[in-house]
C-alpha cells in the first residue's frame, strides 16, 4: 500500500490517535517528530493552510487533521474496521467524534484558563460535555460495542490531557462519582498495550509546560 509517514509531536494527543489507528490496522509507518517552534519544510508544505500536526503522508499524498486522517485510514486499509458498516451508525460515530474535539477538548481547555466567577461556569460547561460521553459509554466495553473503534481513539486521547489540565488548573473535571462509566472506561483504555505505549503522560505534559512551553503546542488538530 505504499510508503506511510506520520508528522507529529510526542506530546500531542491528536497525533497519538493516528498512530493507534495505524497499529490497529497493522500498517507499518515512519514517524517524524516535529519541532513545533521550528516547523519543517515538509510540514509546511504538507499542511500549508493550518500548518498543524498531525499529517499523514501516504505515497507522497498528505492528509491533515486527526479525524480526517482516521477516516482515511479506515478506507485505505481494510481489515480491522474503525467505523461500523451501517450508514446511520457510521454517521452517529462521526457526530460524536467531532463533538469530542469541538466541545469536550475546547471546554476543558476553557475551564483550565478561566478565572474568577467565570471558572465555575466553565467547569460546569466542560462537565456537561463529558456527561454526553458518559451516556454513550454506559453499559458498553467500548463506544462501538465489543471492539475498539474510531470514537474510542478520539475520546481515548482525553484522560491524560484532562488530568494535566486538572492539576495545572486546580480543578476536577472527570469526576469518578459523576462519570462512573466514562472514568472506568478511561482507566482500562489507557492501559491497553498499543495505547499505553503511545500516549502523552500527565507528567510529560506538566514538565513540558513548566519548561516554559505553551501547552497549546501539544494539541494540533
Amino acid at each position: 500500500m505504499g510508503e506511510v509517514k506520520v508528522l507529529g509531536a510526542s506530546l500531542s494527543f491528536f497525533c497519538c490517535r493516528v498512530e493507534w489507528a495505524l497499529k490497529l490496522k497493522g500498517v507499518a509507518y515512519e514517524y517524524l517528530e516535529e519541532d513545533l517552534k521550528n516547523k519543517s519544510p515538509m510540514l509546511l508544505q504538507s499542511n500549508p493552510v493550518h500548518k498543524k500536526i498531525p499529517v499523514l503522508v501516504h505515497d507522497g499524498r498528505p492528509i491533515a487533521e486527526s479525524l480526517v486522517i482516521l477516516e482515511y485510514i479506515d478506507e485505505a486499509w481494510k481489515g480491522y474496521p474503525l467505523l461500523p458498516e451501517d450508514p446511520s451508525e457510521r454517521a452517529k460515530m462521526r457526530f460524536w467524534a467531532r463533538f469530542t474535539d469541538e466541545k469536550c477538548v475546547l471546554s476543558a481547555w476553557a475551564a483550565c484558563c478561566a478565572k474568577g466567577h467565570e471558572r465555575e461556569k466553565a467547569i460546569e460547561s466542560a462537565q456537561e460535555s463529558l456527561s454526553f460521553l458518559e451516556k454513550q459509554i454506559e453499559g458498553k466495553k467500548f463506544f462501538g460495542g465489543e471492539t475498539m473503534g474510531l470514537l474510542d481513539l478520539m475520546v481515548g486521547s482525553l484522560p491524560n490531557w484532562i488530568e494535566f489540565l486538572e492539576e495545572h488548573g486546580g480543578m476536577k473535571l472527570l469526576d469518578e462519582e459523576k462519570f462512573p462509566s466514562l472514568y472506568e472506561w478511561a482507566q482500562k483504555f489507557i492501559n491497553i498495550p498499543i495505547i499505553s505505549e503511545r500516549i502523552p503522560t500527565k507528567e510529560g505534559l506538566i514538565n513540558y509546560f513548566q519548561g516554559g512551553q505553551n501547552s497549546r503546542h501539544t494539541t494540533g488538530k
